[in-house]
C-alpha cells in the first residue's frame, strides 16, 4: 500500500510538472504583437542582472517578414521565415551603442540559435532550440 501511494503521488507530480509547456487552445499569434523578455537560458547571470533597466523586445512583422525590437540597449531588425512552427531568422542589423553588461550579447546569441516557436499554456511566446525552450517572453499590452 505504502509503494503503491508513492507511486501514485510519483505520477502526479510527473504529468503537472509535464502540463506546464502545454499549447493553449486558441493559439496566439506571433503577429501583430510586441513581446516583452522574461526569461533566458544559458546565462550564469540573474535575468535581472542581465537586463537591469530595459528588458529585450521582439515584434514580428507578418506583412514583411521582418523581426524587429530592442535588445536591451540597440534597436535590430532581420528578416525571417516560420513555417508551422519551424522560424528562421536571418543576419540581424542592429544600431551600434555602447552597452555594458553581457545581456545583449546573451540576447543575440540566443536569437541566432532558435529554431522553433509555441506558446505555453498562459499564452506566452516560447522560442525554442529544437524542442527546449530558450526564450519566453510576455505580450506586452498596447498603451491607448
Amino acid at each position: 500500500m505504502k509503494n503503491t501511494t508513492l507511486l501514485l503521488l510519483l505520477l502526479t507530480s510527473v504529468f503537472i510538472s509535464c502540463n506546464c509547456t502545454k499549447t493553449v487552445t486558441a493559439t496566439p499569434s506571433i503577429y501583430d504583437n510586441a513581446w516583452e523578455l522574461e526569461y533566458i537560458s544559458g546565462s550564469r547571470i540573474a535575468f535581472d542582472g542581465l537586463y537591469p533597466e530595459n528588458k529585450p523586445t521582439v515584434m514580428f512583422d507578418k506583412t514583411e517578414m521582418r523581426v524587429s525590437g530592442n535588445s536591451s540597449c540597440n534597436g535590430y531588425s532581420g528578416d525571417f521565415t516560420l513555417t508551422e512552427n519551424q522560424i528562421k531568422i536571418g543576419e540581424i542589423m542592429q544600431t551600434m551603442r555602447f552597452c555594458e553588461g553581457g545581456g545583449e550579447q546573451a540576447f543575440q546569441g540566443m536569437m541566432k540559435k532558435i529554431n522553433k516557436v509555441a506558446f505555453d499554456s498562459e499564452g506566452k511566446l516560447l522560442l525554442l532550440l529544437d524542442d527546449i525552450p530558450m526564450m519566453r517572453f510576455k505580450k506586452i499590452v498596447k498603451r491607448q
